[in-house]
Order: C-alpha cells, then structure tokens, then sequence
C-alpha cells in the first residue's frame, strides 16, 4: 500500500462524498468510499483505511444530530448488528479477496438499482408498526454489510423508511446505529489484520477530509436539494461496482 498521487487522487473525494452523506446530504450513499478505493487497493486495505474515518465522521455527525434519534429503531438495529458482525468476520477468515471484491461490487450495483427502482415507484416501502424482531434482522443484515463494505445503510433504510421518521430524526437514526455498529467492528478487523501502520497513518492524514465533509453535509441537509448529489454518486457506484465484478470474475 503507498501512499501516493494516486491513492489520494481517488481517496480525498471519496472520504469528502462519505463525509457528506455521514453528515445527512446524500442517504445511504457513505459506502461509496470503499468500491472506490478498492479499485486501487486490495478490499481488505480499502475497509481498513476507511473504518477509522467513518468513526471520525460518527462523532462528527452525532453532537450535530444528538438526542434527535428514535432510540426504540437504533437500539433495536444496534442490537441486532452484532450477531451480523461476527458472521461477516467468520465469512472473511476463510474468504479470498475476489470474493470481496465481487461483495462489494454487488453491493454497490445492487444499491444503485434499488434507489432508481424506489425513485421510480417501481418499489414502494410501505408504512409498517415498530416491531423489534423485524428491527433486530435488519440490524443483522446491516451488520453483515458493514462488515464486508461499510454498506449497512441500504439494509438500515430499508426497515426505517417504513418507520415514518422524519429526515432529520432518520438521519440521527442511522447516525448513531452505525456509530455502534463500527465502534463493534474494531476488534475483529484488528484480529483480522485489516490494519497496519500504513493505513492508520492514511487515516490519520485524510481526518480533516473526513470531518470536512460531515460539516459540508450538515449543511446541505438543511438547505439544499440532493438531486444531483444522488446522480453523480450513483454513477460513480455503478461504474466502480461493475468494475469490481469484473475484476473478481476475471
């Protein structure tokens, strides 16, 4: 792993993307850093380095969102994330990275196909009561996705889209599950070797990014229309999550 032009080339705006969507202007779209930085990285280095900017981004996000979350939706998901947690870890240990590569790559264009469809009324998610084991799965989904790619917002979307919260109360939601879900995720991908001193010390050089597009997206959130945050986004998914299949199956 060097830290070169071209590691910072794709990882600065794919941190500042994250960092936006982290902060509440562009939905689930957060993950989009780790297809893309695993274009140049292998998976296993892309999630590393991007899991201790996420918890940047997490404390961030949450003293500007704090107390504003359903706790009865976050306690439920966070709950139910751990047992997906160490599924992922379990399926890591004796996965090789094409495998990941195809995940995340899937994930990715699964995503982007999932929000035109839902964007398009071909997919509607209806209005439902609160049920805890209905929660609790979908946390366990979204702990598996995280895992894999740190994409366990479509799965968490998915159950509080029907909770009808409103998009501040979602945003705040979805901040602090995922605050507990990647705190949860430290010592297994410790254990795993996910990191090193190389990707702590890119980490720590793309914090300011990472904080930088928390406070960008804060904003936004407030004031304005995510349209064309959405296109760029799912472009960039679509092609970087078509890549990696290719390159997996190839």
């Amino acid at each position: 792993m060097e830290l070169d032009a071209t590691f910072f080339a794709f990882a600065i705006p794919a941190v500042l993307f994250a960092g936006m969507s982290k902060g509440g202007f562009g939905g689930g779209a957060a993950f989009a850093a780790s297809p893309l930085l695993a274009l140049i990285l292998p998976p296993q280095y892309a999630i590393g380095v991007m899991l201790p900017l996420l918890m940047v981004m997490d404390v961030t996000a949450i003293r500007a969102y704090w107390r504003l979350w359903d706790w009865r939706n976050a306690r439920a998901l966070m709950a139910g994330a751990v047992p997906g947690i160490l599924l992922g870890s379990a399926i890591y240990s004796i996965a090789d990275p094409d495998l990941f590569r195809l995940l995340i790559g899937l994930i990715a264009v699964g995503f982007v196909c999932f929000q035109i469809a839902r964007g398009r009324g071909w997919i509607s998610v209806a209005p439902r009561p609160f049920s805890a084991i209905r929660a609790g799965s979908w946390g366990g989904v979204a702990g598996l996705t995280s895992f894999i790619s740190h994409a366990g917002g479509p799965p968490a979307a998915v159950h509080l889209l029907g909770q009808n919260l409103g998009k501040t109360t979602y945003q705040a939601t979805t901040v602090l599950t995922f605050w507990w879900i990647n705190l949860v995720k430290v010592p297994p991908y410790a254990m795993l070797g996910m990191f090193s001193r190389e990707s702590l010390t890119a980490s720590l050089m793309l914090a300011p990014v990472a904080i930088l597009g928390v406070l960008v997206g804060v904003v936004a959130h407030r004031v304005v229309p995510e349209r064309l945050f959405f296109q760029i986004t799912y472009t960039f998914l679509l092609i970087t999550g078509s890549k990696l299949i290719f390159d997996a199956l190839t």
